[in-house]
């Protein structure tokens, strides 16, 4: 017998509503604090990120003057904190934008939250007025502190604000909140400006909820939560997301042979089975494939590797470069905008860029690609299975067939047809005795001074 379905309450819409209007006056920068690069992109890219995998909408709150902030956040809707007033009146500013269902207030200053923190800061939030994320940090310092009786919170007073009592306490608050966004429009309408700083606390929005209502509470690492105000707080979160990666990267199946010595992006995607040595450093834009051994002192950025390749030592990858599989780049050689077909090998001291190289082919010790002419780049093309003999330089627009010869010290700036010899360099003369009378011509030079 149908006996029907039984129905399920939607899932809540949920907000992250991102505080980035700060200055960073710490930093001593002109750039927005939002902006500064850990693991080689801008912190608030890292938190739109993670917030993107848990929330259904995010609203940045930026400061005057930051558009190229606000571009950054693009898609997502950003408002204008035009005066700084504190970080309550900074939620304020996106009220408008909170919509329904609960809303979640980040910061951009702490970039390693994650997606798991997130969830459950909205999962303490059911049956709750308000929720928000602490931390035990070694050093409580001038965090503020969370207020508990149990497993409720009271409170939470700001250090400056704070009595001696309240400073002893460990639990220290991250300063994310969540709350249903009708209840936190109310909240921050009530919040005062009656604190040492004269600013309008976000804070004090849970010693309102508190008196509603129950106020939870969700624990954290102080790795993914410490603020980052200052260089030496950047360097800190850095050397933590690298870390991250690392462990992230050899969990994956990836041998990194001297961990702490590998810096690597947050977009460095790296199959399983790759070796990278020690000292090598990933730019923004990697993609290393399975069976890939990057050697010692190497520096990659926007290039793909292909199974079976061996990059370095010393081995510098510029983006646009696509290394095929089973090619060899050695020590000192750079490569810009190059594609090094299967197979391909160019071992020493080379310069390739703006290039592309066919399979099996050869490059000699000492090569260079002539792209650039003082106003445009030009593309240098060498076939497949060509020999490339050391010290060829090539002038580009220039053109090399399959199965070509270049002979050693060649300059080429006319196209080499398939399986030609190219002999691009002077005639050597031999002078008999000359050395001896240049040499006796110099040394009587010296004689008179």
């Amino acid at each position: 017998m149908f006996r029907g379905f039984h129905s399920v309450p939607a899932p809540r819409p949920t907000t992250a509503v991102i505080l980035a209007a700060g200055l960073g006056t710490r930093m001593r920068s002109t750039l927005p604090k939002a902006m500064h690069r850990l693991g080689g992109r801008p912190m608030i890219a890292h938190l739109i990120a993670t917030a993107e995998t848990v929330f259904d909408r995010i609203v940045v709150v930026v400061g005057p003057g930051m558009e190229a902030l606000a571009a950054l956040c693009a898609p997502h809707a950003t408002v204008v904190q035009q005066e700084r007033l504190g970080t309550g009146h900074a939620a304020r500013m996106a009220q408008d934008l909170f919509g329904e269902g609960d809303v979640a207030v980040l910061y951009a200053d702490n970039p390693l939250i994650t997606a798991v923190t997130m969830r459950a800061l909205l999962d303490a939030r059911q049956g709750a007025e308000l929720a928000l994320v602490a931390m035990r940090p070694a050093d409580p310092g001038r965090y503020g502190r969370v207020v508990t009786e149990g497993d409720r919170v009271l409170r939470v007073v700001e250090w400056k604000d704070a009595t001696s009592e309240e400073r002893a306490i460990d639990l220290c608050n991250a300063g994310v909140i969540c709350a249903g966004a009708d209840a936190l429009r109310g909240w921050l309408g009530d919040v005062r400006a009656e604190n040492v700083q004269g600013e309008y606390y976000l804070t004090d929005v849970v010693a309102l909820a508190a008196a509603k209502g129950t106020v939870r509470f969700v624990e954290a690492p102080e790795a993914e939560l410490a603020g980052i105000n200052s260089r030496a707080e950047l360097a800190r979160a850095e050397a933590a997301l690298q870390d991250r990666l690392r462990g992230e990267a050899m969990e994956a199946g990836v041998t990194l042979v001297a961990p702490e010595t590998v810096f690597l992006c947050a977009d460095t995607v790296i199959e399983p089975d790759v070796v990278i040595e020690p000292n090598v450093v990933f730019g923004p834009g990697v993609t290393l494939r399975s069976h890939v051994t990057i050697r010692a002192f190497s520096h990659l950025e926007g290039c793909e590797v292909r199974g079976g390749a061996i990059i370095g030592p010393y081995a510098r990858l510029r983006p646009g470069t696509l290394c095929a599989e089973n090619t060899h780049v050695g020590n000192f050689v750079e490569l810009k905008a190059v594609t090094l077909g299967e197979g391909a090998k160019a071992n020493h001291l080379t310069y390739l860029g703006d290039a592309a190289i066919g399979p099996r082919t050869n490059v000699g010790a000492g090569t260079i690609t002539c792209n650039y002419d003082g106003v445009f780049k030009h593309r240098t093309t060498i076939g497949a299975d060509a020999f490339i003999g050391s010290d060829s330089i090539f002038v580009a627009p220039v053109t090399v067939g399959d199965g070509a010869l270049v002979a050693a010290g060649s300059v080429i700036t006319e196209a080499v047809p398939a399986e030609a010899a190219a002999f691009g360099r002077g005639r050597q003369v031999n002078k008999e005795g000359r050395a001896k009378i240049l040499r006796d011509s110099l040394l009587a030079r010296k004689e008179k001074r």
